[in-house]
């Protein structure tokens, strides 16, 4: 996002970054704007309009990573390869990739843009679109950069590093549900039943191209009953319900029901920009704010 940000510009293109910027902006503003990033790299965003942008970069620059990521993950012909890291990977064939993100129930995001966004909430919405997570995922953010030294540490002194990992390092965001599916907008996704830890009980009729959160402090728990409908999948199989223990965090819970598989976005620029800016709202993402009209 610094002194590399023109190869994610050239790799990503610039139509693919100008879907997440919401407000009204051509591809040349767009443009002028990733100029003057790339002659002061190290600068940080003055503006709230420059910090979407570079927040608009950064998912797709998230996106590529893990694009590339997958594409190396993947089986070896011929060769019999021990399994791991849980049931995070799963092999399906010779050809695909080893990465199962339904399986994978954590995303501990690393790096300025993540650590060090203005509004947790924007890290959260930045590793939900970035990686796309499916099913039922914890959100996490390395606040201080400090897990490569950790590791280290933990070779000498394992129950102190964990100690910092978990009081210091590691930010809880909270816990995203993200049912796997096609839908038309305004149809239904799946039902929620979440039993807070006052006893409270939410239920959620949660709708295709909707995202919304509910609150649930770090260091709580939840009990949800998630009843997909019969094209979606949360973890257990099309239209078959789910119970799962949700952890809290500074955003909290986030019933994701913007499609996966695939995830669109309009392309009409207004029907975009109203889009993103429901989402936006949903999560309070970014303060209040009239954007100036552009130059004809």
């Amino acid at each position: 996002m610094s002194y590399s940000i023109s190869n994610v510009v050239a790799e990503a293109t610039l139509p693919k970054i100008l879907r997440w910027v919401p407000f009204d902006i051509d591809e040349r503003d767009l443009r002028n704007r990733i100029r003057n990033k790339m002659i002061r790299p190290t600068t940080i965003p003055q503006t709230l309009e420059e910090l979407m942008v570079e927040q608009a970069i950064c998912r797709e620059a998230l996106r590529l990573a893990f694009e590339q990521h997958k594409s190396m993950a993947v089986t070896l012909k011929g060769v019999q390869k021990a399994r791991g890291i849980g049931d995070a990977f799963e092999q399906e064939d010779d050809e695909g990739s080893l990465v199962n993100l339904m399986k994978l129930n954590m995303l501990v995001g690393a790096g300025g843009v993540l650590s060090h966004a203005p509004r947790r909430q924007q890290s959260a919405l930045l590793l939900l679109d970035g990686f796309l997570p499916e099913g039922v995922t914890l959100l996490t953010v390395d606040s201080i950069f400090m897990m490569p030294q950790l590791g280290v540490l933990a070779k000498v002194h394992e129950e102190a590093a964990l100690e910092v990992f978990h009081k210091d390092c590691l930010i809880y965001l909270g816990t995203a549900v993200a049912p796997v599916g096609k839908g038309k907008d305004g149809e239904i996704t799946m039902n929620i039943k979440i039993t807070m830890p006052d006893g409270k009980v939410e239920e959620r009729e949660c709708k295709y191209g909707s995202i919304e959160k509910i609150p649930l402090a770090v260091d709580e728990e939840a009990t949800a009953e998630i009843t997909p409908k019969r094209k979606f999948d949360v973890g257990a199989g099309r239209g078959k319900p789910l119970t799962k223990k949700l952890h809290g965090g500074v955003v909290g819970i986030i019933l994701d029901s913007r499609g996966r598989r695939p995830f669109n976005i309009p392309d009409d620029p207004g029907e975009r920009v109203k889009k993103l800016l429901e989402w936006n709202k949903a999560l309070d993402i970014y303060p209040e704010h009239k954007f100036e009209p552009k130059e004809m």
